[in-house]
């Protein structure tokens, strides 16, 4: 098997939801304050909230594909 072939699609996923949501995040952080932006979902800061998870996702993937990487090297 190749290198490239080997490559784990659980860090380029991880890599683009971690970025996605510090944008996600950073723009609910910016706009909270504009509560009418906000009124049609109860006040809650969706952008915020989402981006939030958006972050843990991505550093979980990223995680478990730096663990498989690793593990791998460890192998003979």
């Amino acid at each position: 098997m190749s290198a490239s072939s080997a490559m784990d699609l659980r860090l380029p996923i991880g890599l683009l939801f971690l970025v996605l949501g510090v944008i996600l995040t950073a723009f609910g952080v910016v706009t909270n304050a504009d509560t009418a932006m906000y009124a049609p979902s109860a006040g809650v800061n969706i952008n915020r909230t989402w981006g939030i998870v958006m972050i843990a996702f991505g550093l979980l993937m990223t995680g478990l594909a730096l663990r498989a990487a690793s593990r791998r090297r460890g192998r003979p």
